[in-house]
């Protein structure tokens, strides 16, 4: 009996660390700083400002659509981070790349998903963008990450468009798992697990520890999302 409890409180410590590595995905992604815009210039510079007309002039003149910052931000990915909608959709009509990661390996469609904007993610996705791109530090995807968060709306539009259910990152968690081991088991990452659960995701899939989404909703306490797993028919 001693045994399995210290087994047990093992697990639950290695479950922690592994928490806490991965608990601020937004924190791997780094907006451009108040300096950094300062010193933006062309494309960079219009893309932050939402200067649409800029963009389109300084594309006719062969400005490289897809130069990089210092840490690798193409000017999409400013207008992502600004939410400069209008920008965005100026750079994708001219041409330029909407799949490019940046330093961190973000691509737009992650930005706006950790961001939690439905808005911008919408606009990316009908010009093209995949939300199907392997993301991050974590190798996981928008998806994995909008999940962690409890970003439902986000969630949904992604599911939508066809993300991949049961990708599976580097830290052996799947979208359903980290809605449960990162979320607060409050009512956004309730939904955020109901819209997975609908669109048919694999609630059977374990942790590196074996452990089921079933098992870890038990193990945090989280009665709600315990109960929709078991009516989903987790095991």
């Amino acid at each position: 009996m001693r045994g399995a409890t210290l087994r047990g409180a093992l697990g639950a410590a290695a479950l922690a660390g592994a928490a806490l590595l991965a608990a601020t995905p937004a924190a791997a992604q780094t907006a451009p700083s108040a300096a950094e815009v300062a010193a933006y210039r062309g494309l960079h510079a219009a893309a932050q400002r939402g200067d649409a007309a800029e963009i389109a002039r300084l594309a006719a003149t062969g400005a490289s659509l897809d130069a990089r910052d210092p840490q690798g931000r193409t000017p999409l990915h400013v207008a992502t981070f600004a939410r400069q909608r209008t920008a965005v959709r100026a750079l994708a009509q001219a041409g330029a790349r909407l799949d490019l990661l940046e330093n961190e390996r973000y691509d737009a469609v992650t930005i706006a998903a950790v961001a939690d904007d439905p808005e911008t993610l919408a606009l990316l996705l009908s010009l093209g963008a995949s939300a199907k791109q392997v993301t991050s530090r974590y190798d996981g995807t928008a998806l994995i990450a909008a999940a962690h968060l409890g970003h439902d709306e986000v969630v949904r539009q992604l599911i939508a468009a066809g993300a991949p259910l049961d990708h599976v990152n580097n830290l052996h968690w799947t979208a359903v798992i980290e809605a449960i081991v990162l979320g607060d088991g409050g009512l956004r990452h309730q939904r955020t697990l109901d819209a997975l659960v609908r669109a048919g995701a694999n609630l059977q899939l374990a942790d590196r520890e074996g452990r089921t989404p079933l098992a870890l909703a038990r193990a945090r306490g989280y009665t709600t999302m315990t109960q929709q797993l078991l009516q989903a028919g987790a095991r």
